[in-house]
């Protein structure tokens, strides 16, 4: 592959550290490296999940990309009956088989290439990265998590870069800036929703994400989507939705205790 793709994933590494840096007042000095071994398996994990999504919006339409990415909470209603002893609802586990159902539809297995591996790759880092959140200490504050994650990602991404041996460019520096703005921008904006919302109604909006995708993708790439692709959207989508609407129902203590909770989380986890 000629991107540099390891020097793009360094640089945005590097450069949402700085961005982070100005909030050094919510970072607990005393208590930096606390939970180091759980910080830093996640940090490697997330750091492969990276590599994977820019693998994956560089080899596919950034529409099939963001869609295979929705795999990630299908996942993390797997791992959280597999490892956390959680029982699916019906609605879940309908969720989960239209998931994967949705998935197939939309790569179909004449369409695997690297490119459906890769997103494959980084929904499985997004709902491990998700299911460790509850591993970190609670009394870290959400700065001082991604402070300390993107630290200890540096060196590992800074060998990789130096192995990939890329030509330096400029270009690059520019859309990891840009990248990591729009991250940062995200997370913030999803935080403040949070404090002023019903946490499902949140969840559940930032499924509309796969729009915003169509919409770029059709608009500035001519990327059109195809009917496999809507059907398999909607068979991702829709399910994970009416978990969020479900659980609005409910209320907070339910979410707190099921599965809806870890699809916050994943949503929380994207840094």
């Amino acid at each position: 592959m000629s991107r540099p793709v390891f020097q793009f994933t360094f640089l945005r590494c590097l450069l949402t550290l700085m961005l982070l840096l100005p909030l050094y007042r919510y970072i607990d000095s005393r208590r930096l490296f606390q939970g180091l071994g759980v910080h830093l398996l996640r940090a490697h994990v997330h750091l492969a999940g990276m590599v994977c999504m820019v693998i994956a919006i560089g080899s596919l339409p950034l529409a099939t990309a963001n869609a295979i990415f929705y795999a990630a909470p299908i996942l993390v209603m797997l791992f959280a009956v597999i490892f956390f002893g959680e029982r699916l609802t019906g609605l879940s586990l309908l969720a989960v088989v239209s998931g994967f159902a949705g998935i197939i539809a939309i790569l179909r297995p004449v369409a695997i290439g690297w490119g459906a591996i890769a997103a494959l790759g980084a929904a499985l880092a997004l709902a491990i990265a998700a299911v460790m959140v509850r591993q970190l200490p609670r009394k870290q504050s959400t700065v001082h998590k991604l402070v300390l994650s993107y630290l200890l990602i540096l060196p590992a991404s800074f060998v990789l870069m130096v192995i990939e041996n890329a030509p330096w460019d400029p270009a690059i520096l520019v859309n990891s800036f840009g990248s990591t703005v729009f991250i940062l921008g995200y997370n913030i904006t999803v935080l403040l929703a949070y404090k002023q919302v019903d946490a499902n109604q949140v969840t559940s909006a930032e499924y509309t994400g796969l729009i915003w995708a169509v919409a770029i993708g059709w608009i500035w790439f001519n990327e059109v989507p195809d009917l496999w692709f809507l059907v398999g959207s909607v068979m991702i989508v829709v399910p994970l939705v009416l978990i969020g609407l479900q659980h609005r129902k409910l209320g907070a203590a339910t979410i707190r205790n099921g599965s809806g909770g870890l699809i916050q989380a994943t949503a929380r986890s994207t840094h």
